[in-house]
């Protein structure tokens, strides 16, 4: 990070969107009516793994131990961050300044990541880049004694109470100027042939402004592919039009797509509590997780004199906007479809988890605005929120009724709100729905849409009465234990059986599925399969007569 060229990027894109701001600020205080904000409960779209932001000790010095409560906790006056991402040090010397702000985020259930700036020297050689002659990169010969580093602070750290989620091979390879530089075949190659000794998660290529030359090669790939556990990117600079990525969607199933880094709208010095300014944060956030599908956001310094907690440890209006979004949607939550924007200046988004319903509107506009929310697929009663303006931060607000299937909310000028509301009729199950047909690795087995009565594209038909199964790959957990696996299922008559694998190992043995009545005809059944925190593959497996035909099945606590 930390470059002029960024900083000014950023002062711009900053000017550019607070200048009209500025120019139709209204002399008397409006309100304006909104389109219905339509929450679809059953639709849903990408699993959060959470936000958070980057500990770097070797450039700021470390979090205290109150500025760690303060960004990991989730009570009053506390950040909820649920990820944390901490530097790998070229020299493994200074690997201890990492382990205990590591510690005391994963004791409060956060994920760590970790993203190297730089190989050890000896690694490195200069070239000449474009007329720069002392650029670096990893030397050709030194690709897998790189691959052994990263391993070794995998072990050093998990030898020290650490249990690394994910590590990095390069923090923005295309934006080197003052760290190591990679090309794109060049980080192609190391994900071909090295990242897969590597004994974790591995995230590739984490591209300073999302540009996709340097990870569609590895897409186009299947052993780079196959050796990449997370496409991380940072935005900076990233227009909105740019955050969708038609070839992940098709490419990337069973794989993780996260945003690592980025501060928003810029870096200046002491401008953490700039008003309505930090709002765009919470703007940021949005089409990050709207338009994007990001299932994480991580600032860059969690304390800095521009970022969410200031250096005196106390809490920014940039952190604020983003604790609107850490505090209430826990990992494991899953994003619903939502109208995402409803108003000229409205924006919101819509996630589910632990039975309740989050909504989330950002008003960027100088008037106010009573919004109606619509449920569909869903029922609540009581709906609680929390705002943010110039005035307030998190001040929470007086409860609404939903229980009609609608709630009307005041969305003051220029605000954050934050609604919580308690699902009833079974709407709010705290599990997630896998489809059998999508983001499903299958073998001797078919997609079809010839029975209808499924959900989403289609069902999934095994082929052959031995051997034929079904995939899932990335089946998150929040917690360690027994989980209920629900499938939809049909079969028109008589039994069939199949065997249940969860992370390799077979936990369930010709379990049976009885006859539905029809192809047309879908039932449930449900077994329970323990689980482990973070991702988890369940496959099942035919075993001497074919499978019923499946349609998704439904993971959640006991």
């Amino acid at each position: 990070m930390f470059s002029c060229v960024k900083k000014s990027i950023h002062v711009l894109l900053a000017f550019v969107i607070t200048l009209p701001l500025m120019l139709t600020m209204p002399a008397v205080t409006e309100v304006s009516a909104a389109s219905d904000a339509v929450i679809h409960l059953s639709a849903e779209k990408q699993t959060i793994r959470g936000f958070g932001g980057m500990n770097h000790p070797a450039w700021i010095g470390d979090l205290t131990a109150a500025q760690r409560e303060t960004a990991f906790g989730n009570g009053p006056n506390q950040l909820g961050f649920s990820i944390v991402r901490i530097y790998v040090d070229d020299n493994r010397n200074n690997w201890n300044r990492e382990v205990a702000t590591a510690k005391k985020a994963i004791e409060h259930g956060a994920l760590v990541i970790a993203s190297p700036w730089n190989p050890p020297s000896d690694m490195v050689e200069t070239f000449n880049r474009n007329g720069d002659t002392k650029a670096k990169r990893l030397k050709y010969d030194k690709y897998a004694a790189y691959a052994q580093h990263l391993n070794d602070f995998v072990s050093y750290m998990r030898n020290n109470g650490v249990d690394l989620y994910a590590i990095s091979v390069q923090n923005e390879p295309d934006y080197a100027h003052d760290w190591t530089w990679w090309t794109p075949q060049e980080m192609l190659r190391f994900m071909k042939e090295n990242a897969g000794s590597i004994n974790a998660r591995i995230i590739a290529p984490e591209s300073f402004s999302y540009l996709k030359n340097i990870s569609d090669p590895i897409l186009n790939d299947p052993q780079a592919l196959a050796n990449m556990d997370i496409l991380g990117a940072h935005t900076y600079g990233t227009p909105f039009s740019n955050f969708t990525y038609p070839l992940f969607k098709q490419k990337g199933a069973g794989k993780e797509l996260w945003m690592t880094e980025v501060y928003y709208p810029n870096s200046d010095n002491n401008s953490a509590d700039r008003w309505p300014e930090a709002l765009d944060v919470a703007h940021h956030i949005h089409h990050n997780m709207v338009d994007a599908e990001f299932q994480a956001y991580i600032w860059w310094y969690i304390r800095r004199q521009y970022g969410p907690m200031k250096e005196d440890g106390n809490i920014s209006k940039r952190g604020y906007a983003m604790a609107h979004y850490s505090k209430f949607i826990r990992p494991g939550y899953v994003r619903v479809d939502a109208t995402k924007n409803p108003d000229t200046h409205v924006f919101t988004s819509a996630y589910k988890g632990d039975n309740k319903l989050v909504i989330v509107a950002v008003n960027r506009g100088t008037t106010a605005v009573n919004q109606n929310f619509v449920l569909q697929n869903g029922t609540a009663a009581s709906v609680s929120r929390w705002i943010t303006n110039s005035s307030s931060n998190l001040t929470a607000g007086t409860p609404l009724d939903a229980s009609s299937g609608s709630f009307f909310a005041h969305l003051p000028a220029q605000s954050i709100t934050t609604f919580v509301a308690e699902l009833s009729g079974g709407s709010g199950d705290s599990g997630t729905t896998y489809d059998a047909e999508t983001n499903t690795i299958l073998s001797n087995a078919a997609v079809e849409t010839i029975h209808s009565g499924y959900n989403g594209a289609g069902y999934v038909n095994f082929n052959a009465s031995t051997d034929a199964s079904i995939e899932w790959n990335n089946i998150y957990c929040a917690v360690t234990g027994t989980k209920n696996v629900k499938f939809r299922y049909a079969l028109e008559n008589g039994t069939r059986n199949l065997d249940v694998y969860v992370n390799g190992s077979k936990v369930v043995s010709n379990t049976a599925f009885a006859a539905t009545g029809g192809w047309a005809t879908w039932g449930e059944k449900t077994i329970q399969v323990p689980m482990n925190t973070g991702t988890n593959t369940l496959k099942v497996v035919t075993t001497g007569t074919e499978g019923p035909n499946i349609d998704s099945i439904h993971v959640s606590a006991q």
